[in-house]
């Protein structure tokens, strides 16, 4: 804010055109839907790679989706660890 310089102008640009350019997009709801839904999905371990869950969610009003996100841990739970059996 004190010492702005070129790189904040061309960001701030891109913000401009951004919103000129998604001018028309929006959630359209129409009247007699208004239930609000909510969906919330969790794995064990699902990536192969490093066993780490993954938690998606998302919530809607009518026929608008206005909430989503999909998560990975950022660790792994101690309950989620594969075991090996030796015998």
């Amino acid at each position: 804010m004190h010492a702005p310089s070129l790189t904040h102008f061309g960001l701030g640009k891109k913000v401009l055109r951004y919103f000129k350019d998604t001018i028309d997009f929006g959630i359209w709801y129409c009247k007699g839907d208004e239930k609000l839904k909510g969906y919330v999905d969790s794995d064990w371990a699902g990536s192969m790679d490093d066993l780490k869950s993954t938690t998606r969610f998302f919530f809607s009003l009518g026929s608008g989706v206005f909430s989503w996100n999909s998560k990975k841990q950022y660790v792994v739970a101690q309950s989620s660890k594969q075991c090996i059996l030796l015998q």
